[in-house]
């Protein structure tokens, strides 16, 4: 694990509506690590990813989470996307009336503050593109209006690729997708990888997504909190015999 961890999470646990779902959770991920997030559904995975990215659903009830040295517990989720943080959505949402060009261009906005050159916003955004197999009608379609389930999942992926952000959290991105859809957003996700300080949190309960993927750390979640911490042999194992002798 790098020595200067890029995400700290101590000892946090979360309720929605009073009720527990997480436990002390405790995790540190470095710049450049791939980190997965496994266990059986219902587990509380996405929870802990909606939780890092400041939904105001879920309340920290215990703990702390450090982002890049700075306490981010209490900040809101676009204070904390500014700061570098990005999370794809397993049921990515229809937003009528702003294409997907223009919303990742607003975003990048947003984040860097600067003004968006349109000509190189263009060019790199057609690059991503041709990566993912997507149609350039996409980016002058309202984001994610009668998009397909993969082309959703592309969509997000694109934007990952274009705001490059310091720490992705992945929720379930081969939810619903077939085997070339997997393969395409793979791909994606490899070329972010290549991105020596970007980080990666997958949270997935399968692991097709996996396959081409260099992982440095699995963990295991399981009734809300992390049983079992190991590397990206986990992910074998977990897909051979399944989550049973960490159930029990």
């Amino acid at each position: 694990m790098s020595e200067q961890s890029l995400l700290q999470v101590k000892n946090v646990s979360v309720s929605i509506d009073e009720l527990p779902i997480l436990h002390g959770i405790n995790l540190n991920i470095g710049a450049g690590e791939t980190h997965v997030l496994m266990g059986p559904n219902g587990a509380g995975k996405s929870t802990l990813g909606y939780t890092l990215m400041g939904n105001p659903h879920y309340s920290v009830t215990d703990g702390s989470i450090i982002f890049d040295g700075q306490d981010i517990t209490k900040a809101s989720a676009d204070k904390r996307a500014q700061a570098g943080m990005f999370l794809s959505f397993q049921s990515p949402l229809e937003v009528p009336g702003i294409s997907l060009g223009s919303f990742i261009r607003n975003a990048y906005h947003e984040k860097t503050g600067a003004p968006v050159k349109l000509l190189a916003f263009q060019r790199q955004m057609k690059e991503a593109m041709d990566l993912l197999d997507m149609n350039e009608s996409y980016a002058d379609r309202d984001l994610n209006v009668g998009f397909s389930g993969g082309e959703k999942k592309k969509a997000e992926i694109l934007q990952l690729l274009m705001l490059s952000p310091k720490l992705a959290i992945l929720d379930e991105t081969d939810s619903g997708l077939d085997v070339d859809a997997v393969r395409t957003v793979s791909k994606g996700i490899r070329e972010y990888q290549k991105n020596k300080d970007g980080a990666l949190l997958i949270i997935t309960h399968s692991t097709k997504i996996l396959e081409s993927l260099h992982v440095d750390y699995t963990h295991v979640l399981v009734k809300g909190s992390l049983v079992h911490t190991g590397d990206g042999t986990l992910v074998d194992e977990i897909n051979e015999h399944g989550f049973e002798r960490f159930e029990n």
